[in-house]
């Protein structure tokens, strides 16, 4: 089928599938911002390589580095980590920082051409916080050449840590990230869900309210609620009254429960408990169990050397992933740059 750049991918059959459908590749951004990291970023190579060894066993990795230089400083710490390296390509795509989810491309497919598009939202570094971002914002493109795919820039900001998909039509977000003035002012919440159905091949916008707290996004979904299947989502729960995560979690979850499908069913809803909080320098860190990332082999899960809540979240998930393993990796000095392994990674859907 001839791919027409001037009508939308939802009206041409395509739509992003959910995590979980195979993918062909996991695409990352070798960190390397210092300020993303003040003081620490040393300390987050070796559990990176950890990550993309567990992402590597099951697909390739795909990696954007600066040049040559970067290239072989990544390979030192792939290797002494044990990585098959013949699972591992390097693109020398320059970035400004390490958040792939966000500044990487939105792979759609239609399953009825076997075709696959790469949609280049544009990117602000969420809402203007951390600039420079101009050589994150053309990453998708890159990408796009390098692959050879079509290219569709639908000209709003977006990033894909605020959208959350089960595959059937429906997408997860938060009125706290897209209605925030700092993205797209102009548009109103219904222009919002229709650039959403236009260009992610959705049918169904569901809305939560607030991010957890610490999470310098403005409240992305994948901190907090994400589909495990179809019809099933796990969400983070806070049990200490005290804690000022409690009430806002407490709100998305009586949400959820009000919440169905396309088809009229209920959305079910499993409750994943919060580690205990994080701090680095007086900060308090957005760390979160529902930041895992699935990958064909695996789902990795950040952990947070908190024994009982890091075991009952690996537990609670194991139960929920029956097909693939489901593995922590100590994502403690990671999170003081305001991410974990969701946040890094972008997968590449098969056809």
């Amino acid at each position: 089928m001839q791919i027409s750049l001037t009508q939308t991918p939802a009206a041409q059959g395509f739509y992003f599938p959910a995590e979980w459908h195979p993918h062909v590749a996991t695409w990352l951004s070798w960190p390397h911002k210092e300020e993303s990291w003040p003081g620490k970023i040393d300390t987050v190579y070796q559990p990176y390589a950890k990550f993309i060894k567990a992402v590597s066993e099951g697909e390739k990795v795909c990696i954007n580095v600066y040049n040559e230089a970067m290239q072989a400083f990544a390979t030192q710490y792939l290797v002494a980590e044990g990585v098959d390296m013949g699972q591992i390509q390097f693109f020398h795509h320059p970035t400004n920082d390490a958040w792939c989810r966000d500044h990487g491309p939105a792979f759609l497919i239609n399953p009825n051409t076997q075709q696959k598009v790469i949609v280049d939202w544009d990117y602000n570094a969420w809402g203007g916080k951390y600039p420079p971002h101009d050589l994150d914002d053309v990453i998708p493109t890159l990408i796009g050449e390098k692959l050879g795919l079509p290219i569709f820039n639908p000209g709003i900001i977006m990033e894909g840590g605020s959208v959350e998909f089960n595959g059937a039509g429906t997408v997860l977000t938060t009125t706290a990230c897209l209605l925030n003035p700092n993205r797209n002012p102009h548009l109103t919440k219904e222009q919002i869900e229709q650039y959403l159905k236009n260009f992610y091949g959705v049918n169904q916008v569901l809305w939560l309210g607030d991010g957890i707290v610490g999470d310098d996004t403005d409240g992305h979904i994948d901190d907090i609620t994400r589909f495990v299947n179809e019809d099933t989502v796990v969400t983070v729960v806070e049990d200490n009254p005290e804690d000022d995560n409690y009430h806002l979690l407490q709100e998305n979850l009586a949400q959820l429960k009000t919440m169905h499908l396309l088809d009229g069913r209920p959305l079910k809803v499993v409750a994943l408990p919060m580690p205990k909080a994080v701090e680095w320098e007086g900060q308090r860190l957005p760390a979160s169990y529902a930041n895992f990332y699935i990958a064909n082999a695996a789902v990795i899960v950040p952990t947070y050397r908190d024994e009982v809540n890091d075991a009952k979240a690996l537990e609670i998930l194991s139960a929920l992933f029956t097909d693939r393993k489901v593995i922590g990796i100590d994502s403690t000095d990671v999170i003081w740059g305001l991410g974990s392994w969701h946040c890094l990674s972008q997968q590449e859907p098969a056809l």
